[in-house]
């Protein structure tokens, strides 16, 4: 109801609130029993089973679902009792349906976050009492009793305000504790870090008190939009979900083309309907790559080890991948980019000098630091040796300036006791302190600039005008320190008589500096093609110099604030999004319409960011990084990604470890979709020729899930090849055949057809390959097995590289060496006892046979090595 807008009886008026007594405690429970609790709608949880039964919708799951039901009916029919091929079907597709259920993450996790900080107490007035009541039972027109570190447990419109300051920046993303004024009153929209007159659910009092009318409790509240923002978002599919499912749809229509023309075949040819099923049941188990989705998910598995170890948790198994096609980082600024944390910058005294404390620090800057940290009301620690500085953030920056140049806030007063003060408040905008000074007496007195420079008589106050400008244009806050030196102990302690006819010591200037990595961090991403914005609640101008330092910002066009983009339409909007870098004095809900807009452009969205006001937009990115120390429940519960160290710099790493992720995972394609091709080509054509099935379903199977499987399993383990992150990044709209791999598996399929079906030729048909075994159809199912699985086998040495297979080393992956080897031995060990042969309908052949499959097998390694032979020339050239 825009209450910061209105007058403080208006609202009274309104809110139905009694300042003098509260509401009774009949009142309060009618008004909670008719708008209800203070707290977040419940999204309702889908049940296990429901995400079992929506796993099998997967295109290719059908396939093997439909092949399966076909081998078990032919088990039955044929009265031989072989139910082994279809049990192995079903418990592959159970496998990958309980793999895809632990893979995926609740969406419901972030309200729960929210949910947990509902669970505490408030101070209210009621029946003329105070009291604490559960957060839960607050309603509007209750009156909140404020103090000094007191939660906010709803919003609130201030009638009474001293000395308050509240910390909002999980909210608005504002560094600094917000001045309130419960006198204010708004004549136009405002954001909510400008609305001094309100205070807000989430929020924590940092200094002073104050007592408020509530106006809006649970969902109506700021956070609570925030909560409905993130449970109307569904969140779409990544682009490696949307790639796969495409790649599982093509395959599957293509072996049900290949299944009815091999059906159509055998018809013409007089086969029985019978072994025709067989045949489609094969062919349907050659298409699909059974071991994709458990290698898909072991690469992305070995990614988020590899990330954790550089000190990114990621929580959603995709979005590893994700953020290796990112093209766009949206950042949160303070706490993200920044170090949150108020650092002194510079100093001045007098002239034209002005002393960079991150350069060194002078005699003449000391001295005007020691001065304002007399000034100061907070506490020093030591914890574990690293410095804590307690209270107010400006204060507690002049403070850390002196403790980390080798003096102490203690030794100053010791040698400078305080004996009296004027505290700070909102009227004045300063304060002031009384220090003994040997015999004599000096008072200090520290504020801002415009509100001292009146009071100033002694020292170069022009000169410091002029420093106070350049200053504010580099987005620094200026604290202006004067003194007063007595003779005797001030007896009048006011305002009055202590603040006037103060001499000028200098300026401090001071701000939230960017952390030192995160500029290395955006130029390695610009380099790798990925765009950094900032997106902050902060004043465009702090916004604009933090991004301008980091190289986010070359130019003033390159900004706007909050208010600016709320004009725009969401058309004028994306017209514009590609040439705007930051982003100033943003609600969450802008920040969700920024992220959109990059999407609508085509861009995959990475958004990082701690507070409660980043988390809509962490939801609705593409990939959501949160800041695991800063961060706050309700961003962690929103992201896909938890970075521990709060480094944005590890989001970049993260990068580089998501496109090897994506680029193991096209080798994995790249891999099994050669075997997976070749087979469908294999069958269709033997059948063409009239030489019949040369494979039975459980072969291809065989084949599928241990020769192309166990090696396959290890190839998500591939360490990054050079130039990862010199390459652009992947778009969202591009294919996963994309840049020739498609080529690349024709290639090899075609290998794998020609080898194949010459070893089931020589096999089948040709007596004098051995003198001891005959040529049979059961000899050439045999040695065509054998060349499928030992070419598929040796084919992960082909893929795992651009580079020829003698140039990259077996220990870069001794898991992948060791996988291959146990295939082979596997395999090998299947063919030869008699038991296994039997299980998969495999006879015994000749030693020559033995020779002839070894020696077609090593055939696509060396096709492949010419291929790379030609390009690597070609590059050289």
């Amino acid at each position: 109801m825009d209450s910061y807008k209105k007058s403080i009886k208006e609202v009274f008026e309104e809110t139905g609130a009694n300042e003098q007594n509260g509401l009774s405690s009949k009142e309060a429970q009618e008004r909670l029993e008719k708008n209800g609790a203070n707290k977040f709608k419940e999204v309702k949880r889908e049940s296990i089973l429901k995400k079992f039964l929506f796993s099998l919708k997967d295109f290719t799951t059908i396939i093997l679902l439909i092949a399966a039901a076909i081998s078990f009916y032919t088990a039955v029919v044929t009265e031989h009792g072989d139910y082994f091929e279809g049990i192995l079907i079903i418990a592959i597709v159970i496998i990958n349906s309980v793999l895809t259920i632990v893979q995926e993450g609740n969406a419901e996790k972030s309200l729960d976050a929210l949910k947990d900080m509902n669970k505490q107490t408030s101070t209210v007035l009621r029946d003329g009492k105070v009291e604490a009541v559960d957060a839960e039972e607050v309603v509007v027109g209750d009156i909140l009793i404020l103090e000094s570190g007191s939660m906010i447990t709803a919003d609130a419109r201030l009638f009474e305000a001293s000395q308050m300051r509240v910390e909002e920046s999980a909210l608005t993303g504002e560094s600094e504790p917000v001045e309130k004024n419960a006198e204010y009153i708004a004549d136009e929209e405002e954001s909510l870090g400008d609305q001094i007159n309100m205070v807000f659910k989430g929020c924590t009092v940092s200094n002073g008190r104050g007592r408020a009318m509530v106006t809006a409790t649970g969902m109506d509240t700021e956070m609570g939009k925030i909560a409905g923002l993130l449970g109307d978002h569904e969140a779409g599919k990544t682009p490696l979900q949307i790639r796969l499912n495409q790649l599982g749809k093509r395959i599957s229509i293509l072996a049900l083309a290949a299944a009815a023309l091999v059906f159509i075949i055998g018809e013409l040819q007089g086969e029985p309907v019978l072994d025709m099923f067989m045949t489609a049941v094969s062919l349907a188990v050659a298409a699909v790559p059974e071991t994709l989705t458990v290698i898909v998910t072991l690469t992305l598995a070995y990614g988020v080890q590899k990330m954790a170890k550089k000190n990114a948790i990621i929580r959603q198994l995709p979005a590893v991948e994700t953020l290796g096609t990112a093209n766009v980082i949206c950042s949160d600024k303070t706490g993200t980019l920044t170090q949150n944390k108020m650092r002194v910058r510079r100093v001045w005294s007098r002239g034209d000098e002005v002393t960079d404390t991150e350069d060194a620090m002078t005699d003449e800057a000391m001295e005007v630091l020691k001065m304002a940290t007399l000034c100061t009301d907070v506490t020093v620690e030591r914890e574990n040796n690293d410095l804590v500085v307690k209270g107010n953030p400006t204060e507690a920056a002049i403070v850390r300036a002196v403790e980390e140049n080798y003096h102490t806030k203690e030794e100053l007063e010791e040698k400078y006791p305080r004996i009296a003060e004027l505290p700070f408040d909102s009227d004045r905008k300063m304060m002031t302190t009384v220090h003994q000074m040997g015999k004599k007496y000096i008072s200090i007195t520290k504020g801002a600039f415009d509100v001292l420079y009146p009071r100033f008589r002694y020292g170069d106050v022009d000169q410091a005008a002029i420093v106070n400008d350049r200053f504010g244009k580099r987005a620094l806050r200026v604290i202006a320190v004067g003194f007063a030196v007595y003779d005797e102990e001030p007896q009048d302690i006011s305002s009055e008589a202590l603040e006037k006819n103060l001499r000028l010591s200098g300026l401090i200037g001071m701000i939230d500096p960017p952390r030192p990595e995160s500029k290395g961090a955006i130029e390695k991403a610009r380099k790798a093609g990925i765009k950094t914005v900032m997106i902050t609640g902060d004043h465009v101008v702090t916004a604009g110099a933090i991004a301008k330092e980091l190289g986010i910002l070359t130019s003033k066009e390159e900004a706007m604030t909050g208010s600016e983009l709320r004009k725009l339409s969401d058309e004028e909007l994306d017209a514009r999004v590609k040439e705007l870098s930051v982003y100033a004095r943003v609600t969450p809900e802008d920040k969700i319409r920024i992220v959109k807009s990059w999407q609508r452009t085509g861009a995959v969205v990475a958004m990082t960011g701690d507070g409660v006001n980043d988390a809509p937009a962490l939801k609705a990115s593409d990939v959501g990084c949160a800041m695991g120390i800063a961060g706050t429940d309700v961003a962690q519960g929103a992201s896909d990604m938890i970075l521990t160290d709060d480094n944005f710099a590890t989001i970049v790493d993260a990068v580089a470890q998501g496109r090897t992720v994506y680029r193991n995972i096209r080798k994995a394609i790249n891999f099994l979709l050669s075997c997976n091709v070749s087979e469908i080509f294999i069958v269709v054509i033997a059948m063409l020729l009239g030489w019949g099935a040369p494979f039975t379903a459980v072969q291809l199977l065989f084949v599928n899930v241990v020769a192309d499987g166990l090696p396959g399993f290890a190839l998500g383990r591939e360490p990054a090849e050079k130039g990862v992150m010199s390459e652009a990044p992947i778009p969202r709209n591009e294919g996963i055949f994309a840049r020739g791999l498609w080529k690349k598996i024709g290639i090899n399929a075609g290998i794998f057809t020609i080898v194949t079906l010459l070893g089931f030729y020589l096999g089948a048909y040709v007596d004098g390959v051995s003198h001891w075994v005959s040529a049979s159809p059961e000899v050439g199912q045999t040695v065509a097995f054998l060349v499928l699985a030992y070419s598929s086998i040796l084919h992960v040495f082909n893929v795992r590289s651009t580079e020829s297979i003698f140039r990259v080393r077996l220990s870069s992956n001794k898991s992948l060496f060791e996988m291959a080897v146990l295939a082979i031995i596997i395999t090998t060990v299947i063919a030869l006892l008699p038991i296994t042969q039997e299980l998969f309908y495999l006879v015994p052949i000749g030693l020559t046979h033995w020779e002839l499959a070894i020696g077609l097998s090593i055939v696509p390694i060396f096709v492949n090595e010419m291929i790379k032979f030609h390009y690597s020339d070609e590059e050289e050239d």
